[in-house]
């Protein structure tokens, strides 16, 4: 199966609400589709998809957005569909976002997975990301439930 890497379209949102809902990724604190709106106000071309390019329809199989904040960058919500996991499909997202963020300049790539999703912190470590030793905190400034 082969797959394109391309720039989110909002036309795409309700697919890619529906495979980060079937990968796990939506809270009920967090409207994907706010989450969706606010991306597209900054960096949009940092928000990619993949789609089936076998499929006429061109599905949606892939999303993931990054960020450079002139520190460091950041991935958040990549998910691939649940059957093309372990199909290469998560590495060539993270070797993309990766391009993109040392294009802008960016020295170092931060991410957050969920305490206990050994499985994503596998895939990650394998990529050569390492364990910062760090807390991430979080405080709530605009509710979205």
């Amino acid at each position: 199966m082969q797959h394109l890497l391309r720039r989110f379209e909002p036309a795409d949102t309700e697919a890619v609400v529906a495979l980060w809902e079937t990968c796990g990724l939506v809270r009920p604190w967090n409207d994907p589709r706010r989450d969706i709106a606010r991306k597209l106000t900054v960096q949009p071309e940092l928000f990619l998809v993949a789609e089936d390019a076998e499929d006429p329809a061109h599905s949606v199989v892939g999303a993931g957005m990054a960020g450079f904040d002139g520190h460091r960058g950041w991935v958040n919500y990549l998910a691939v569909r649940p059957d093309l996991q372990r199909s290469g499909l998560g590495r060539a997202f993270m070797a993309e976002f990766e391009r993109l963020l040392t294009d802008l300049g960016c020295p170092k790539l931060n991410l957050q997975v969920r305490a206990g999703n050994e499985q994503v912190i596998g895939f990650y470590e394998s990529l050569g990301y390492t364990d910062d030793r760090t807390v991430s905190l979080g405080k709530r400034l605009i509710p979205d439930a």
